[in-house]
């Protein structure tokens, strides 16, 4: 299956999030990076479907270890965009699965 580029690697703040707008599965993309680790989720709040970033691009994270909706301030690990707290607690953001290239870029596969 062929695999697309979302960013560069060091595109993405060390403890912070990025919005990508190439959309995969009908949404823009948040990616986060916490040291050499990845993780990308769609940008979409399970609370009413709200986009995660208030202000277009930007997501707030906290402490490398959680990314917040700007809507609701709900706050969800960065490992596995679990709910740890807020209104819609216990759900998850939809996970995209993505890795890092040879040339260190974020990559998924095409759907």
């Amino acid at each position: 299956m062929p695999t697309v580029s979302l960013c560069c690697f060091d595109d993405v703040p060390d403890g912070g999030a990025r919005v990508i707008d190439a959309v995969l599965a009908g949404r823009p993309v948040v990616v986060v990076r916490r040291a050499g680790e990845v993780w990308a989720y769609a940008n979409r709040c399970p609370h009413f479907s709200v986009p995660l970033d208030y202000e277009p691009g930007r997501v707030p994270t906290y402490r490398a270890q959680v990314i917040m909706c700007a809507h609701h301030s709900a706050l969800f690990r960065f490992e596995d965009g679990q709910c740890i707290e807020g209104p819609c607690e216990g759900a998850k953001l939809d996970a995209i699965p993505v890795w890092l290239d040879a040339q260190s870029n974020v990559v998924t596969q095409c759907a």
